[in-house]
């Protein structure tokens, strides 16, 4: 058999392709940018000829390298998935997945018992830790955010565009005391979800009222809490759309909907790019962009 190279310099070679960048291949393999070039040129200088065009301090596959990454990435796929295999019993593979309460509750649980039927041997570990961009690769294998961006360095596929609607409960519609102008809320209480700090903010500027101050803005690090406080009287929620339809609560209204404000917030799903190299991983992502959640 034909000696081959180190495994680990084909690996850094196959991240190096895939990313399009030395550092976010390094970040991957935890390792430093100096420690993976090594690495590339290694297997270089193994085949003989260069897999990139250096330009500066920039890589860009070449011919050479792509015909190799052609050849050689589905049977290091293979690989890993093997080891996936052997690690879990052959039988089950695992997710550890980050999610908001209420759109793991509204959107996401309804539509997981056909993942289960589609993929049975496919089990998912939920956890709604305020920190999931952070724990990736660390606890973490992928999470749904809700962000403005995301760091260009990880992979990420938005899942909606929203609009922010202001919810509060029906009595604030009834005669007499009816909220009936949006300068009308100096005298309210609003509600804002931590991640969706400059909600309240954007619908301001929509309606052309962009140093409206209301009596007071409560911080809340739940949406579920969001809406039942604001069914409950205790102030008036900045949500977004697709979470006050969802509810479905008699209890609740949509206030000045003459007034459509887009969100500069998003649904995400996130990974770092390396994640996407396992199948659990990937079954989860194919199927939720599918299912259109």
């Amino acid at each position: 058999m034909r000696r081959l190279p180190p495994l680990t310099a084909l690996e850094a070679f196959v991240q190096v392709a895939r990313l399009g960048s030395v550092k976010a291949a390094a970040e991957e393999l935890a390792l430093s940018t100096p420690a993976l070039s090594r690495r590339v040129q290694a297997l270089e200088r193994f085949i003989g000829r260069p897999l990139f065009d250096r330009k500066h301090q920039a890589l860009e596959i070449n011919a050479d390298g792509q015909r190799l990454l052609d050849d050689i990435a589905p049977a290091l796929d293979s690989l890993s998935q093997a080891l996936e295999n052997i690690q879990s019993g052959g039988n089950q593979l695992r997710l550890r997945l980050a999610v908001m309460p209420l759109f793991a509750t509204q959107r996401l649980f309804p539509h997981l018992g056909a993942l289960r039927q589609r993929h049975p041997q496919l089990h998912i570990d939920i956890e709604t830790t305020p920190y999931a961009v952070a724990r990736l690769g660390e606890g973490l294998d992928a999470a749904i955010v809700l962000a403005k961006d995301i760091d260009p360095a990880l992979y990420a596929h938005e899942l909606d565009h929203d609009e922010v609607y202001l919810i509060g409960r029906k009595a604030l519609l009834e005669a007499p005391n009816a909220l009936t102008a949006p300068q009308e809320l100096a005298n309210h209480t609003v509600l804002l979800h931590r991640d969706m700090a400059l909600a309240f903010d954007a619908w301001k500027d929509t309606v052309h009222l962009p140093d409206l101050q209301p009596l007071a803005i409560d911080n809340y690090d739940s949406g579920q809490l969001m809406l039942e406080a604001a069914a409950q009287g205790l102030g008036i929620a900045v949500m977004h759309a697709s979470h006050y339809n969802e509810a479905q609560d008699s209890r609740l209204v949509r206030l000045f909907p003459e007034h459509r404000v887009e969100s500069p917030y998003r649904y995400f799903f996130v990974c770092r790019p390396r994640a996407l190299q396992t199948r659990a991983v990937r079954i989860f992502r194919d199927w939720l962009i599918g299912a259109d959640i």
